[in-house]
């Protein structure tokens, strides 16, 4: 019934490492957090071949691998980093602000503030 070199998605997940136990790895996937070829992963029964790119949301990364392979167990990280290739994007280093970000009106340091100064700052922003 599964195709050569196929597998589900939750068993891949669990043997290359991306999650603890494979119960997680079918939460991970029903909570549709889990992308194969940029289509969301309905099911922890989906299967993946080799050529496939996962798009994984975990915490506060984002991880992107090209499936390599089916695993067979859940062996050393070393065996298990032989299943993909990572092609994430290098994370933003710390104290770096994200490009769209509102720059501060504020001077840094200078308080919290009052709620006259928040009523301005929200009619020079338009919201009233």
């Amino acid at each position: 019934m599964v195709g050569e070199g196929r597998q589900r998605i939750d068993k891949w997940l669990f043997f290359s490492r991306a999650v603890k136990s494979r119960s997680l790895a079918a939460k991970l996937v029903i909570a549709g957090r889990v992308r194969i070829n940029r289509d969301k992963a309905a099911q922890a029964s989906d299967l993946v071949k080799a050529g496939d790119v996962l798009t994984i949301t975990l915490d506060r990364r984002i991880m992107v691998w090209k499936v390599l392979g089916p695993g067979t167990r859940r062996g050393p990280a070393e065996e298990a980093r032989l299943l993909y290739e990572d092609m994430s994007p290098p994370p933003t280093p710390k104290g770096e602000a994200v490009p769209d970000a509102i720059p501060a009106l504020r001077e840094t340091g200078s308080g919290r503030p009052t709620k006259r100064e928040r009523r301005q700052t929200d009619r020079l922003l338009g919201e009233d």
